[in-house]
C-alpha cells in the first residue's frame, strides 16, 4: 500500500473523466503531477498541483481546473472535502477509515513501503575501491556505509543490485606496497631497515611481513627485486584485501562481487575498448592546450592518443595513452566501464571520496559514450569526516602510520552506530563525528532517539501481552475508531509517508532520507507517548481495556514495523530492549 501514489492514481483517474467529457483537452502530460503532504497541516492531509501544472498546456485558468477536478474527487469515497487554495493548489481531507487502513497495511503486508519502481533493472554500485595498500581510513568507511546503505534502498525499491568492489592493483602504488612489504619480510629475519620517502610505514604491514617469511623462508633476502617484485606484489595485495575484506566484514559490509584492475592487462579488454571509441569517431592523436590553473597528472606537452570526451560535456579531451605508448591511467577505467555496460546493467552508480571530483565528468563521458548514451551513469561524491573526542580532534591511529583507521571507529563505538550517523547527514556535506556525542543518550543523537522509540514499543507489547493477543493478526483485525486524538493521527500520517519517502530516497539516490525520516517518525512516537503522561487515556496499555489496548499497540506496532524496515536498509541492527 502506497497511500500517496493510490490517490495521484485517483487525481489521475478524475483528469481522464475531465477530459473524457470535454472539460480538458486531449494529450496532457501528466507525469510532473505530484500529490503530497501539504507544507502547512492545518490544510489537510495531501495536496496536488496537477491544476497548476496542467494549466499552462490546457490554456485554462488553473482555479477552473482545479475547482472541476475538487468536484470529481468528491465523489471519491476516500476523499472527504477537495478545496482549491491560491492560484490552484488544490487541499485534501481523507476519511478515518483510509488512515485505519495504513496502520493495518503496515501490521499484515510484508512488503509495506517497499516499491517496485525499480522494474528489476540490473543496477550497479560500485563502493569504496580503496587502493588496497593498507587498511580502510575513515573516509573510506563513509563511502562504504553511503554504498552499502544506497544498495540496499535500490534493492528496496525494487532493482536488481549488484555491489562490486573495483580493486586498484595495476598500478604503480602496488610496487610500493610490494617494497613496502619487502622491508618488513627482512625486518621479520632480524634486519634493521628504515622507511623512506614514498614507502608505507604502517605496522600494519608487520603482519604481511612475518607471513611472508613463514611462506618463502630467506628466498629473497639479499636479492635483488627483479627476483622478488612480481610475486611479493601479488602476495602483498592478496594480503592487504584480506585485511580489507575484514575491515568491510567489521562494519558489516558484504560484496557481491570484487573486480581486479589487474585483469584489465594483457587480455586485450583496454585495447577493446578504445578501440570501440576509435570505431565511433571518438579517439584522436593531438596535442593539449597547457591547462589554466593546478596542472592535472595527465597533461603532456606532447602528442598524445586523446578522447573526445568534450563532445559529451567534460571540460577538455582526455588522454588515454602517453607519448611513449604506455597507457594513460585513464584507459583502464575506460575498460572497466566497458565491461560493467557489456555485463548488461541498465544503470550505473559510483561511488567516490571527495577527492575524486575530477573524475566526474570524464567517467560520465566515456560511459555515455561506449553505451550510446543507454546506460546512466551516478556518481555520488562523499565528503570529509572530521573525527572529535572529549571535545577535540581524535588523533591518528599509530598503527596505520598516517590515518585513522575504520577499525579506529568501529571499535569504539560498534558498527550500528557508526553507520547510522555516517548517514545523517548527505553524502556531499562535511560529517563531524563526536565518538562522545554518538553514544549519548538523548534525543540530540538520532540513533539512540530512534532505537528508543523501537525498545519503547516492545515493552508496552510485551506489558500489554500480559491480559491481551498483541499478534500483529490479531492487531490488524481490531476496531481503530477510537484512535482520534492530533498525536495519534500525527503518527498514523507519518507511517504513511514510509512507501512514498523509500520512492524519493531511491529516485535521488540519498540513503540519509531514510535515517532523517526515522528521527522524525520517531520523535513523532516520542510526542505520543509524552502526551500519555499528562494523559492517561493516551497510554499504550490501559489495564483492563481489551479492545483500546489493542487499537494503541497496533499503532506503535505498526510504527516498529517501518523502523525494523528502515533500520535494515541502513543496515542498523535495532536494539530489542533499553533499561
Amino acid at each position: 500500500m502506497n497511500l500517496f501514489a493510490d490517490i495521484r492514481s485517483g487525481v489521475l483517474a478524475c483528469l481522464d473523466a475531465l477530459v473524457a467529457d470535454g472539460t480538458l483537452p486531449e494529450g496532457l502530460a501528466t507525469h510532473a503531477i505530484a500529490v503530497e503532504p501539504p507544507r502547512d497541516a492545518a490544510h489537510g492531509d495531501m495536496a496536488t498541483n496537477a491544476a497548476m501544472v496542467l494549466a499552462k498546456p490546457a490554456k485554462m485558468n488553473p482555479r477552473a481546473i482545479a475547482e472541476a477536478l475538487a468536484a470529481k474527487l468528491a465523489e471519491d469515497p476516500r476523499i472527504t472535502s477537495a478545496e482549491v487554495a491560491g492560484p490552484g493548489f488544490l487541499n485534501l481531507r481523507l476519511a478515518a477509515s483510509v488512515w485505519q487502513d495504513v496502520v493495518k497495511a503496515a501490521l499484515t503486508d510484508p512488503s509495506y513501503g517497499q516499491s517496485a519502481m525499480g522494474k528489476g533493472q540490473k543496477l550497479m554500485v560500485e563502493y569504496v575501491s580503496a587502493n588496497p595498500t593498507g587498511p580502510l581510513h575513515v573516509g573510506h568507511t563513509r563511502g562504504a556505509v553511503f554504498g552499502d546503505a544506497l544498495a540496499s534502498l535500490l534493492a528496496y525499491a525494487g532493482y536488481d543490485v549488484t555491489k562490486e568492489y573495483y580493486i586498484n592493483d595495476g598500478g604503480a602504488q602496488v610496487d610500493v606496497l610490494a617494497r613496502s612489504v619487502y622491508l618488513r619480510y627482512l625486518e621479520a629475519h632480524g634486519q634493521e631497515v628504515a622507511f623512506e620517502d614514498g614507502t608505507y610505514p604502517g605496522d600494519y604491514l608487520i603482519p604481511a611481513g612475518q607471513a611472508l617469511k613463514d611462506k618463502v623462508g630467506d628466498a629473497y633476502v639479499g636479492k635483488g627485486e627483479q627476483y622478488w617484485l612480481d610475486d611479493v606484489r601479488e602476495f602483498a595485495t592478496e594480503q592487504m584485501m584480506d585485511l580489507i575484506r575484514g575491515d568491510l566484514a567489521a562494519l558489516n559490509v558484504e560484496m557481491d562481487s570484487f573486480f581486479s584492475e589487474k585483469s584489465l592487462y594483457g587480455t586485450g579488454k583496454i585495447e577493446s575498448a578504445i578501440e570501440t571509441l576509435d570505431q565511433n569517431g571518438l579517439i584522436y592523436e593531438g596535442v593539449l592546450e597547457p591547462p589554466k590553473g593546478k596542472m592535472p597528472e595527465d597533461w603532456e606537452p606532447a602528442e598524445q592518443t586523446l578522447f573526445k570526451s568534450t563532445d559529451f560535456g567534460d571540460d577538455i579531451d582526455r588522454p588515454v595513452k602517453k607519448s611513449d605508448g604506455s597507457w594513460a591511467y585513464f584507459a583502464p577505467d575506460i575498460a572497466y566501464h566497458a565491461d560493467k555496460i557489456n555485463r548488461g546493467y541498465d544503470q550505473l552508480i559510483n561511488v567516490f571520496g571527495a577527492d575524486h571530483g575530477g573524475y566526474v565528468k570524464r567517467l560520465k563521458a566515456v560511459v555515455s559514450a561506449l553505451s550510446e548514451e543507454k546506460v546512466p551513469l551516478d556518481i555520488k561524491l562523499t565528503q570529509l569526516v572530521k573525527l572529535f573526542k572529549n571535545g577535540e580532534p581524535f588523533k591518528m591511529s599509530k598503527r596505520a602510520g598516517t590515518f585513522i583507521t575504520l577499525r579506529d571507529v568501529v571499535d569504539q563505538v560498534g558498527p550500528s552506530v557508526t553507520r547510522f550517523h555516517m548517514l545523517t547527514r548527505k553524502n556531499d556535506a562535511p560529517l563531524d563525528f563526536d565518538f562522545d556525542k554518538v553514544l549519548e543518550q538523548s534525543k540530540d543523537n538520532p540513533v539512540f532517539y530512534v532505537n528508543y522509540a523501537y525498545a519503547r514499543v516492545n515493552s508496552a507489547t510485551a506489558k500489554a501481552g500480559a491480559f491481551a493477543d498483541v499478534s500483529d493478526a490479531a492487531l490488524a483485525g481490531v476496531d481503530l475508531s477510537g484512535l482520534t486524538d492530533e498525536a495519534e493521527l500525527t503518527l498514523i500520517k507519518k507511517i504513511a509517508e514510509w512507501p512514498r519517502l523509500v520512492e524519493i530516497a531511491a529516485r535521488t539516490h540519498e540513503p540519509h532520507r531514510i535515517a532523517f525520516y526515522l528521527y522524525d517518525l520517531a520523535s513523532d512516537f516520542h510526542a505520543l507517548y509524552n502526551k500519555g503522561n499528562d494523559d492517561p487515556s493516551l497510554r499504550f496499555v490501559q489495564e483492563g481495556d481489551v479492545n483500546t489496548t489493542q487499537a494503541k499497540i497496533a499503532l506503535i506496532r505498526a510504527v516498529s514495523v517501518v523502523i525494523l524496515s528502515g533500520l535494515g536498509i541502513l543496515g542498523v541492527t535495532p536494539v530489542e530492549e533499553m533499561r
